[in-house]
Parts: structure tokens; sequence; C-alpha cells
């Protein structure tokens, strides 16, 4: 699998990631308390199927593992991805919810996600979002041709203050396009054990900051699926797909628009 997209692929990437960033928002809108995770969920299919793409996570299969049953990942307040979306659970007033989406476009696959807050909630929560959005942003601005992937997961570091919040270390971004999950990985805090990669122009990145109230521990639930933090702390996560361009990034994936 090529780490470098052609420019015929990364266009129909942008055309793809248009239509995830409507279906993203679509859902985005329909947030708010009462409604169930299976309605969001319906919602954001809808608006794939109608625009001619489908669902990149529905179906998928980690391992030997069962296959994920929705088209997002729908995940409340302590959980951090990876949340069914197939569940009746309703969504209360002060939740913060994080939908991650995905699909295939003309043979390829692009990826995003946001946390959206559900009514009034905490000023804590409020802030925990705004510091996981503002670590995207940074790390999409430390991405150029010729540095490294270490770079973006210095950008998300220099932006959290780990007394306050902690960074998911068993969780990472990565590269996407002809599959769901490509190399590289992206790892979101500077560790040696990552081997150095460069960066190059062709390159698509899905960049996604984890980020908790508590400790960066986290466990999986008997699902398979479900992850939450294993302190019971509440976790934002944020992310786009990029291109690598000559001159920096392109976000193929815009962030939907949510009220912080």
């Amino acid at each position: 699998m090529a780490f470098i997209k052609t420019p015929a692929e990364i266009e129909l990437m942008r055309q793809g990631g248009a239509i995830l960033s409507r279906a993203l928002q679509a859902v985005v809108d329909a947030v708010k308390p009462g409604v169930t995770m299976k309605e969001l969920d319906e919602v954001g299919e809808q608006v794939l199927l109608r625009e001619g793409a489908k669902p990149s996570f529905k179906g998928y299969k980690s391992g030997d593992g069962v296959p994920f049953p929705s088209t997002l990942c729908i995940s409340v307040n302590d959980e951090i991805v990876h949340g069914l979306g197939t569940r009746e659970i309703k969504l209360k007033e002060g939740d913060i919810v994080g939908l991650d989406i995905g699909c295939w476009y003309e043979g390829l696959c692009t990826d995003m996600a946001v946390t959206a807050p559900v009514g009034n909630v905490s000023p804590e929560r409020k802030t925990l979002l705004r510091q996981t959005r503002l670590s995207l942003e940074r790390a999409v601005e430390a991405v150029h041709p010729g540095g490294e992937i270490a770079d973006i997961a210095k950008a998300v570091e220099e932006v959290i203050d780990k007394n306050k919040y902690g960074i998911v270390r068993a969780l990472t971004g990565h590269g996407v396009g002809h599959a769901v999950h490509e190399q590289p990985a992206i790892p979101n805090f500077v560790s040696n054990r990552f081997p150095v990669v460069k960066i190059k122009e062709g390159m698509c990145l899905a960049i996604e900051p984890m980020i908790t109230l508590g400790s960066d521990q986290i466990s999986t639930d008997a699902d398979g699926w479900s992850i939450r933090t294993e302190d019971g702390s509440d976790a934002a996560h944020f992310e786009v797909t990029l291109a690598v361009t000559e001159s920096g990034v392109e976000i193929l994936t815009p962030q939907p628009k949510i009220n912080l």
C-alpha cells in the first residue's frame, strides 16, 4: 500500500471528504438531549448513501474480532473512541459525545471525528473540548513536506497541559486512503518507540488527538470495541484527514461547526 497518493487519488479523497463532512455536520446538527445513538447513526448513514459514498467502519474487522456494526463510532463522556452506534442509549443534557465517521468513495477512504456538547455542558467539559480541538489545529499546522511525523506529536504535547489532562498513548492517528488504517502511525506524544518517518508530498494522514481529564490509561468494554478511560474521566477526540501538498497541507474533511 503506497504512502503517497497521486493527484487523481487526492481529488477523489477531496470529493469523498466533502461528503463525509456533510454527513458529520448533519449528525452534529441532530445532537440534542433525548436523541439516541442509533438515531444519530442513521442520520450519518443516510447522507453517505444518498451522496454515493458508503460507510467504511460498518463491517470493519480488527484481527479476528466481531465486525463493527454501525456507520459511526459514538462515544459518550468517559468513552474515548469506538463506541457502538447501534445502541438505543439516549444522550442527556450536559453529556459530551464523540462522533467518528469514515467513508469509501470511488475506492478511497477518508476519516474524521468531532466531540460535541449535548445542550449546556460544564465549563470543565467545554474547556476539554476546546483544548483538544486546539491541539488538532496545532498538529495540522506542524505538517509540512520535509518534516517528520514526530513534529505532529510535539505540537499536540505543546498544547496539552499534562498537569490537567492525559494524552492517550495506546491509540494513534494513521495514514489513510487505500485502507481505513495505513502506516504510518501518528502518535500524539513524543516517543522513540516509533520509527522516524519523513513527511512527503502526497501523503494522506488522519490526525486525531485523544485527550482525557484524568489518566491516559484505557480499557475495552465487553463488546470488544468501546474504549473508555480506565479511571472514568471524560475524554475528547477530534480528527481530520489531510493531504500533504507542496506548500503544506490541505484538509480534506473540514470540521463541522459546533457551539463551543
